[in-house]
């Protein structure tokens, strides 16, 4: 069972550890089991805004886990403190997946784990940390980073889409989206790296010019659709459809049908033993040559490693 361990102080905010404490502390074997074996630790009862917590183990059980968590950290003017710092150093240096939550990244940077990685924090907070830690490479302007056994977020939300992302890593997209609707939470598009995780989409029936286009689109990836067809069924001209595109998902019309083309390709590959011919007709890509250059270069692995990697 994969062991997780939520690293806490006096000093942390508390919607950054709830949000942990919702997706890795909370009993979801009839979604998956086994589910995490969950643990709070730190150096005794915390404070956490109005809240008090009552650790299950010290700082020194960090070591045990195979993922370790750092939530927010609240006065970025001061120092994380000392011994939180050395046992998430050393929660690493034992082999340790370490990410944290927000501002949790000033911690990862004074235990040494960001130099020479790419790493993001809250907006607000980056220049400040990328002022204090040169030699890593902060980028504002992504949700979140993977760099395998280093992992950031940004501010409150983007903590929520790299949980779900730790939680697809270990069990697949079809697991993670499945957390993501009992958290009533849409499924974000990843921050920069792979796209495991889809862009978001506004449900039927809302009162939005791409309200009713979504799931259309949804039920003929198998067909090809194109930025025209998608405008005329919108009822949008090709230049308006881009407009209301960009301000909902932040992207293409195209590029979103590409990434629900691959998370297509991502389900048929977890819950079925089609072929990957098969697959890439489903999910609109055609040919099995196309379905491995698309899937290779979004997801970073062919289909083949990927079912392998998910399928039970």
């Amino acid at each position: 069972m994969h062991r997780v361990a939520l690293a806490v102080t006096d000093g942390m905010l508390h919607y950054e550890l709830s949000i942990a404490l919702e997706v890795f502390g909370s009993d979801l074997t009839h979604v998956v089991d086994p589910w995490y074996d969950f643990a709070l630790c730190g150096p005794g009862p915390v404070r956490v805004g109005h809240f008090r917590l009552e650790p299950d183990h010290g700082l020194d059980h960090l070591v045990q886990a195979d993922t370790v968590l750092v939530p927010g950290w609240a006065d970025t003017d001061r120092e994380p403190p000392g011994d939180l710092v050395d046992a998430v150093r050393a929660a690493h240096g034992a082999g340790a997946r370490v990410a944290s939550l927000c501002t949790g990244a000033f911690v990862l940077g004074a235990a040494g784990l960001l130099d020479g990685r790419r790493a993001t924090t809250h907006w607000s907070h980056t220049r400040e940390l990328a002022r204090r830690h040169p030699a890593a490479a902060i980028d504002p302007d992504v949700l979140y980073v993977d760099n395998g056994d280093v992992l950031t977020s940004a501010g409150k939300a983007a903590a929520m889409d790299l949980c779900l992302h730790l939680v697809r890593l270990d069990h697949g997209s079809a697991n993670a989206n499945k957390i993501a609707r009992r958290l009533v939470v849409p499924p974000h598009r990843d921050g920069g790296q792979a796209q495991f995780i889809a862009t978001p989409v506004p449900e039927p029936g809302h009162h939005h010019p791409l309200g009713e286009l979504f799931p259309w689109a949804l039920q003929r990836l198998d067909q090809p659709l194109t930025v025209e067809d998608l405008a005329r069924r919108a009822g949008l001209s090709s230049r308006h459809l881009a407009r209301h595109f960009k301000h909902l998902t932040g992207t293409t019309p195209l590029q979103w049908l590409h990434a629900q083309r691959i998370r297509r390709a991502q389900e048929l590959l977890e819950t079925t033993d089609n072929t990957i011919d098969t697959v890439a007709e489903a999910s609109g890509m055609g040919t099995s040559t196309t379905l491995r250059r698309h899937f290779q270069r979004t997801v970073g692995v062919p289909p083949d490693t990927y079912r392998r990697t998910f399928r039970p």
